[in-house]
């Protein structure tokens, strides 16, 4: 059983905890509501900008002159998975789930005889894929000192992907990421990048008659560019995503575990009073039995 100083020095050090972890949900939701608007604002023009590729595609007269990142290579033998998750922890499931989903389609492309490749955009993500893939994790990309991210950071993984892809390293390629619902739910999520896969085009736009329009340069070109834009820009949303879900289940994990420490505060502090009030009783029976001795 422990002493009473035990049992001082426990809910000391619990209480602290639980000081730590209420400064971090305070912080994650300050973060949250920032990380929030971004991601909101990023979605229209991520769909819209589907919607034009979608648009242009359909008026295309020559399929042969397309670029590959809409036709893709011809070929489904190697997948590149693009796992996108956050530089630290005490966020909940937050890295795992969505790095469950990545191993989960990685496993089956391998039963399937595919060859799967990971690039790993943060480090959680690869040390809970390094434990079963470490074979397939080709790269590893950080941002562990980057405080805000940036449409830069997704130019450099957009820049990678078409490396690789121009080189003939893979043939499709699937983002992963966390689309943020609210502050307690957030679903994993995984985005096929290349080939590209666009909304059906609707015929005039927003229900009218469809427009008669003129391209230059032609169809092609302007596809072909829109397209390798268009990779940066879901890359740049899944991270804007994976920011404010980051911080939603931060904000969520650590107000759990204030919770709990509160809790294990008071009956820590029941057990003490107990204690205590045992050796009182304990001191006073050991007094009386000597008086009655003597």
């Amino acid at each position: 059983m422990p002493s009473l100083k035990d049992l001082r020095n426990r809910i000391a050090s619990v209480k602290a905890t639980r000081k730590i972890t209420k400064a971090m949900q305070m912080v994650a939701a300050a973060k949250l509501r920032r990380a929030q608007e971004a991601a909101q604002a990023a979605r229209p023009y991520a769909e819209r900008m589907d919607a034009m590729l979608s648009s242009i595609a359909s008026r295309v007269a020559n399929p042969e002159g397309v670029s590959k990142l809409l036709v893709g290579t011809g070929k489904d033998q190697v997948h590149l998975l693009v796992v996108m998750t956050a530089e630290r922890g005490l966020c909940g499931g937050f890295n795992s789930n969505i790095a469950k989903l990545a191993r989960q389609d990685a496993n089956r492309l391998i039963r399937e005889g595919k060859t799967v490749k990971i690039l790993c955009v943060g480090r959680k993500g690869a040390d809970n894929l390094r434990r079963d893939l470490s074979r397939q994790i080709v790269d590893r990309i950080d941002f562990r000192g980057v405080k805000q991210i940036r449409f830069a950071q997704a130019e450099q993984i957009g820049t990678r992907v078409m490396e690789m892809f121009e080189a003939g390293e893979f043939d499709v390629c699937t983002l992963y990421f966390s689309e943020f619902k609210s502050v307690i739910a957030q679903k994993p999520t995984a985005l096929q990048l290349i080939p590209a896969k666009l909304p059906e085009a609707k015929a005039g736009g927003m229900g009218g008659a469809e427009a008669v329009a003129e391209f230059e340069p032609s169809e092609e070109a302007i596809l072909g560019e829109l397209l390798t834009r268009n990779i940066t820009t879901q890359i740049f949303r899944g991270l804007l995503e994976n920011g404010a879900s980051e911080q939603g289940s931060r904000m969520s994990a650590m107000d759990n575990a204030t919770r709990n420490a509160g809790d294990m505060i008071n009956k820590l502090t029941i057990r003490y009073n107990r204690q205590r009030q045992a050796n009182i009783t304990k001191e006073l029976i050991e007094i009386i039995s000597g008086a009655e001795a003597l």
